[in-house]
């Protein structure tokens, strides 16, 4: 398996960049990942913000030269892990910026003119690895799902990825936030994982 880990956090002194250290450290003693790639997108100064004109069209977004390797990586991975903290009750803007750029009509979906496109990344599975300062209830209970509900339903799925799972860590600015206990779950899961 071909794993490819996207972080999305400006700081590599964050929790989230310890999450995403034991991501690695999980993949890289499971037998059935064969090679692991990251994207930082901090790091590498991704350009989240969508610019459209006479020259740069919407509709030609699945072939914009400046995502090729980005589209290369998503090709090639066959388990897509997204590392990144919530915000607001939903993912950075970092994240959501490469979403709507790299998730475009003809390179993930194609519109078959019904209700639904048909999904061109069928076959992948996805990994959410978040954190946040407040409970991990708030997310179900007060938003009501509404990250699962978007990251699912809204944008996996939509695109044919339909095996998503989710590690959603609250309280992580508490000092009884238990992160060791929360850093090995996800370390334990990543060795282990098969597609």
């Amino acid at each position: 398996m071909n794993l490819l880990l996207i972080y999305a956090h400006p700081n590599h002194k964050s929790l989230s960049y310890s999450f995403m250290q034991q991501v690695l450290r999980g993949a890289d003693e499971n037998r059935e990942v064969k090679e692991t790639r990251v994207l930082d997108l901090y790091e590498e100064g991704f350009d989240p913000v969508l610019m459209f004109n006479e020259e740069k069209r919407r509709r030609d977004m699945h072939a914009d030269p400046e995502l090729t390797r980005h589209r290369e990586l998503m090709l090639w991975a066959d388990k897509i892990v997204f590392v990144y903290p919530i915000w607001w009750g939903r993912p950075p803007a970092m994240l959501m910026g490469f979403i709507d750029k790299m998730f475009a009509s003809n390179f993930a979906y194609r519109d078959k003119g019904g209700l639904l496109p048909e999904g061109l990344l069928k076959g992948k599975s996805v990994v959410c690895v978040s954190v946040m300062k407040g409970p991990t209830g708030y997310l179900q209970l007060w938003l009501g799902n509404a990250h699962r509900i978007l990251m699912r339903k809204a944008l996996f799925n939509y695109v044919g990825i339909k095996k998503v799972k989710f590690f959603e860590f609250g309280n992580m600015e508490s000092p009884k936030g238990k992160h060791g206990q929360k850093l090995d779950k996800v370390y334990r899961y990543f060795r282990a994982v098969t597609n």
